[in-house]
């Protein structure tokens, strides 16, 4: 018998071999991924270097308690956690917290939408209008917020224009009544504006014939707005409320740079208590623990607004 000639594989085995051959569009999809991984790759890398490895680093953290250099030194499992709501700071900022976003998410939405619609007029001299209210895209937290320190100065900006009338001045940031406001109205004042330009944005997209058929049938300006301009709109309204849901919880150049939580911890916002627990007080493990239940109660709003609110949007 010949040893040098090949033998015939069993048709078992040539079956198994078929298996892993792959077609040309399978190559063409893989290389195709390859391809999209290398484009992300810095993407991905810079969110595994300041989300996802940070994220991790804190849920280890908020178990153990710390030495004074944020060393882990003893494992207490959930025992940070259960101090959280037995703490008044931490109930308190997240009271402070609720009623900020009570103050800031409404009130920042009506506000562009009504300037969105004086936006979508067909006017001379439009466009300079949107550029103003557009504005305050360009302007940082920072300096809006060195901004209405003058603002709110009880001999300048808006306390010296009431006192030519006789009106006394407002202790806007130095009363624990209207500190939170104050501080909200700021925040306010830099959010309008994306918010503005997103809300005229979806505006123009509407469909004219929609309005000429409402015409046609005799609506008037408010029928129009309210029956199909806002409508149209839930979608981008809906979006709006997450995100400014969101930013407003995070909020913390205003606080830090206006109030620095003051006065008695009237606008001691969640994350400005996290900062100072963590930097001022050496607490590292105790200010993990609130990270992640901050982390865990806008995951848990965002899901309600997903599950409940999203089922009245209209999507076209």
């Amino acid at each position: 018998m010949n040893q040098s000639q090949p033998q015939n594989l069993s048709p078992r085995f040539e079956k198994k071999i078929t298996v892993f051959r792959l077609s040309g569009p399978q190559k063409r999809a893989i290389r195709s991924f390859i391809k999209a991984m290398l484009y992300l790759s810095p993407a991905l890398i810079l969110f595994m270097a300041f989300v996802f490895i940070p994220l991790f680093r804190s849920f280890e953290m908020s178990a153990y308690i710390t030495d004074p250099i944020g060393r882990l030194a003893k494992y207490v499992g959930l025992r940070n956690y259960q101090r959280l709501f037995e703490t008044p700071n931490f109930v308190n900022s997240l009271k402070r917290s609720i009623l900020f976003i009570l103050y800031t998410v409404p009130t920042t939405i009506l506000i562009s939408l009504g300037l969105a619609v004086l936006g979508d007029l067909r006017l001379k001299g439009i466009s300079f209008f949107r550029m103003v209210f557009s504005i305050t895209i360009a302007v940082s937290g920072a300096t809006a917020s060195l901004m209405f320190l003058y603002i709110y100065h009880p001999t300048v900006g808006v306390n010296y224009l009431l006192s030519l009338v006789g009106i006394s001045n407002i202790p806007w940031l130095v009363s624990p009544s209207t500190a939170l406001i104050s501080v909200s109205i700021t925040s306010i004042w830099l959010q309008i504006g994306l918010n503005t330009v997103i809300i005229l944005a979806a505006m123009q997209t509407i469909p004219e014939e929609l309005y000429e058929s409402a015409m046609i049938d005799g609506a008037n300006s408010w029928n129009k707005f309210r029956h199909i301009t806002l409508p149209m709109l839930s979608s981008t309204f809906f979006f709006l409320l997450v995100v400014d849901m969101l930013a407003a919880f995070q909020t913390f150049t205003p606080v830090h740079i206006m109030t620095s939580g003051g006065p008695l911890h009237s606008t001691n916002l969640l994350v400005y208590a996290i900062y100072r627990e963590f930097y001022f007080n050496g607490k590292f493990g105790f200010a993990a623990a609130q990270s992640i239940m901050l982390f865990f109660i806008m995951l848990l709003l965002t899901i309600i607004q997903f599950v409940f609110v999203e089922r009245k949007v209209y999507y076209e």
